[in-house]
Formats: structure tokens, C-alpha cells, sequence
């Protein structure tokens, strides 16, 4: 193999890497938000153009919104004046990721657990479709899409049990 060939794979695996950081901080800042919401953080995930929308079942409830300072006030309505989550928590699996030059694209399955601040919890299904692009060295979210697999009423998913653990004041272990 070349070593341009070696360089061109390295490019792409470091590419495919970036973008697999960029997709779990946008939904670790997703799973808290609130009144602390890094938003010029969450902002500087997506282009200026960039495009958010939800598909199929989603279009209707979430719509489209277009350009970055649209899609983050669109997220902030979830975190202000009041979240709107109690608790939520995204899963991933089923990544097909690829990495070109400046383009990058992904497809995952998700998962969502979530507590509501009114008190409703869920548990939903949806299908992610993400392009991305590298423009001044940095790679950021161009199309975001979700769409809805499946949803289905819970009851809430924290609650205040105690934790089982096994006794380990009999193992020699100090709390």
C-alpha cells in the first residue's frame, strides 16, 4: 500500500473519529437540559446552514428548522424557561459511518428513556441520519434527521429505591 493510500485512510479514520465526538457531545448535552446548557457550545456543533428536522412521525412534532441559530433556539425551548425533561438518556447502536475528503455521513439506531417534568415518562425508538461537513478544519453537523421507529408510554423510568448491592461489610469492604 502507498503511502498516500495509508495517509487517505488515516484522514478518514481521524474523520470518522471526530464525528463519532461531535454526535455523543450533542447528546450528552441533550441528556442535561437546562438552565446550564452550554448553548454556544451545542451551537458551534452545527454549520450556519445547518438543518434539523424530524422525519415521518417526527415531521409533525418536531418540524424542520434551518440554520444554526434556528435549530438552537429550537433547543432551547427544551431547557428554558424550565426543562422540559426530568431525565432523559439517549443509546446508540448500528453505526454506519463513512468519511470522504470534507464529507462525512452516519446512520444510527437510538434509543430514549425519558422523564418528563409533568410527571409522563417514555420510552422511543428512532432512526438517525446525520451529514456532516469539515469546513475550516473542523467538522460540524449539516442535516440532522430523526425519525420516529417506535414510542410507548412508561411509567417513570428513576425512581428512589435503594440500589441493591451485596453486603460487603461481610467481604472486608469499607463504605
Amino acid at each position: 500500500m502507498s503511502e498516500e493510500a495509508v495517509l487517505q485512510r488515516l484522514e478518514a479514520l481521524e474523520s470518522e473519529s471526530a464525528i463519532r465526538r461531535i454526535v455523543a457531545r450533542y447528546f450528552a448535552i441533550c441528556d442535561d437540559l437546562g438552565p446550564n446548557t452550554p448553548l454556544d457550545e451545542l451551537g458551534e456543533l452545527f454549520s450556519e446552514d445547518a438543518i434539523w428536522e424530524g422525519k415521518g412521525r417526527y415531521a409533525k412534532a418536531f418540524g424542520r428548522f434551518e440554520g444554526r441559530d434556528a435549530i438552537i433556539a429550537m433547543l432551547r425551548s427544551y431547557a428554558l424557561p424550565e426543562p422540559h425533561f426530568e431525565m432523559t438518556a439517549h443509546f446508540f447502536s448500528s453505526e454506519c459511518l463513512t468519511a470522504s475528503g470534507a464529507i462525512g455521513a452516519g446512520q444510527w439506531m437510538m434509543l430514549q428513556t425519558t422523564d418528563y417534568a409533568d410527571g409522563t415518562a417514555d420510552f422511543r425508538s428512532a432512526r438517525l441520519t446525520i451529514n456532516f461537513a469539515r469546513k475550516g478544519g473542523t467538522w460540524r453537523i449539516e442535516h440532522f434527521r430523526t425519525e420516529n421507529i417506535f414510542s410507548r408510554q412508561v411509567d417513570p423510568w428513576n425512581d428512589e429505591e435503594n440500589i441493591a448491592v451485596p453486603d460487603q461489610a461481610s467481604s472486608g469492604a469499607e463504605r
